[in-house]
């Protein structure tokens, strides 16, 4: 029993209908998977009473031929999402000691279809980050590892990343809101979707950039991708942005078969001083899909080279207003204040005390950039910016291509305090190749192709059309196969 916890979603799924295993204990051999696993720091609150009551009623839902494809399936949350009665803190000293009375729309869909909560998993502070480094949970370590040095899983989802590549949870939630989702999945060889913006429900889940954020599943397959996908997708009342469009049978959708599919690869991707392990896998993978029938087009994405700085207005510029409403007053974190102290010096206090540094230098990023005189150059420019993005990605679906295939990321994982923490924009070219993705509001997904020269997983990214996680999982499962990457890092924790 105790290698049940390296099971996959599908794998479980289907010895939990034919009564080989118990919820409680595929349960059991995850919570002793993530008792040993401390070394990771990949889940920072644990729940393992409320994973035992919930694989028993799981176990109950089967036996009574009531089960979900996700019944039974434990699984890790991010600690972005809320869950009523346990701690909820976007790894930020600002939330400490919070616990929403409400539950976020995702992971009541994922207890409604059956699945077990472990924990909460560590992630960057208000998810802004790409090496899960600036998390006041400190940092959450890859599962891989070259030598003596510590790697990181990613960010901002980077607990989740290094949970699944451990085979902590069968699955795990993220958030993509420039490639968190897509980035450490690359980085530690799990598969990473992020779906079309509405797609998922955003109630409940903390914002960073709400036009941007997107939750999505991290799994161990792209068969597992589209199985938990299917349970967290859901139109929701509460949730402005939430598309009122049918949930497909995902998993239905991998036939397998592509041919006839035009695939895009763009040029403006070939970036300069590409490693050529990347560059290799890129040329690998583009045989692979010749090779499944589909066809293979040069295309032109213009306006690519804008899609980081345009992020980097956009998403603090929102980020700022976002994160107003975290002052110390009704929950969470409030600083010790001095005799003859005001309300502006308590904001102030517990501020500087509740955000850590890149939080901060985001909200003075975004406030600068919507304040008065500069709102035009900077804000404007970048909505217009995205806007040319967008119609980019529209102008060349509308020329028929079905799919586009790109590296997700420019690196393989790289070492935990390793990036200049005076030079922010070393951090922010980690998401080269994901931002545009969020900025047209796109669905897309990292898949596991092979390792570079040091035996660290790398990932390819395929971008669908909106709507089209259907054809985009079937596409992506094309690729798994042709890749059959089965590398798992070799335990050292």
């Amino acid at each position: 029993m105790s290698e049940l916890n390296k099971l996959t979603i599908a794998e479980a799924r289907d010895r939990l209908r034919a009564r080989e295993v118990t919820a409680s204990e595929l349960t059991e051999a995850c919570l002793g998977a993530i008792e040993g696993a401390g070394a990771l720091n990949a889940f920072v609150h644990q729940t393992p009473e409320i994973a035992r009551d919930m694989a028993a009623r799981a176990d109950k839902r089967l036996a009574g031929g009531d089960a979900p494809a996700m019944c039974g399936i434990p699984v890790g949350i991010k600690d972005l999402f809320c869950v009523k009665g346990v701690p909820t803190q976007a790894a930020s000293r600002i939330l400490e000691g919070f616990r929403p009375e409400y539950e976020s729309t995702v992971t009541q869909n994922l207890w409604d279809a059956g699945a077990v909560m472990l924990g909460k998993l560590n992630m960057d502070e208000f998810a802004m980050g790409s090496s899960n480094e600036t998390s006041a949970y400190g940092d959450a370590v890859n599962p891989w590892k070259v030598d003596d040095r510590r790697l990181t899983p990613g960010g901002s989802s980077g607990g989740s990343s290094a949970a699944v590549a451990a085979d902590l949870c069968l699955a795990a939630t993220g958030t993509d809101t420039g490639g968190s989702i897509r980035q450490p999945a690359s980085y530690t060889g799990t598969v990473g979707l992020k779906p079309t913006y509405g797609r998922v429900s955003r109630w409940g889940v903390i914002a960073y950039a709400s036009s941007l954020d997107q939750a999505g599943p991290m799994t161990k397959t792209v068969r597992d991708a589209a199985i938990m996908l299917g349970a967290m997708a859901s139109v929701d009342d509460k949730d402005s942005t939430s598309a009122d469009r049918p949930v497909p049978d995902y998993e239905a959708a991998l036939t397998g078969d592509i041919r006839g599919r035009k695939i895009g690869v763009p040029r403006e991707y070939r970036a300069e001083g590409m490693p050529p392990q990347i560059d290799a896998l890129w040329q690998k993978s583009i045989e692979a899909m010749k090779d499944a029938g589909a066809e293979i087009v040069d295309i032109s994405l213009p306006h690519t080279k804008y899609a980081l700085p345009a992020y980097y207005v956009i998403g603090p510029a929102e980020a700022s207003s976002n994160l107003a409403r975290y002052d110390g007053v009704r929950y969470g974190h409030r600083a010790r204040l001095d005799a003859g102290d005001g309300v502006v010096e308590m904001y102030e206090k517990t501020r500087a005390e509740g955000f850590g540094d890149e939080v901060q230098r985001r909200v003075m990023i975004g406030t600068y950039v919507l304040s008065a005189g500069f709102y035009d150059a900077y804000y404007n420019r970048a909505r217009k910016v995205r806007a040319l993005i967008k119609r980019d990605f529209d102008r060349v679906y509308a020329d028929g291509i079905d799919a586009i295939l790109t590296p997700a990321t420019p690196s393989a994982a790289f070492g935990l305090g390793e990036m200049a923490e005076d030079d922010p924009i070393q951090m922010y070219l980690n998401d080269v190749f994901t931002v545009p993705v969020n900025l047209a509001g796109l669905p897309a997904i990292s898949v596991p192709v092979g390792l570079d020269g040091q035996g660290l997983p790398l990932g390819m990214q395929l971008i669908g059309r909106p709507w089209a996680e259907d054809e985009l999982l079937n596409t992506a499962q094309v690729l798994e196969n042709a890749a059959g990457f089965v590398a798992k890092p070799a335990r050292w924790w």
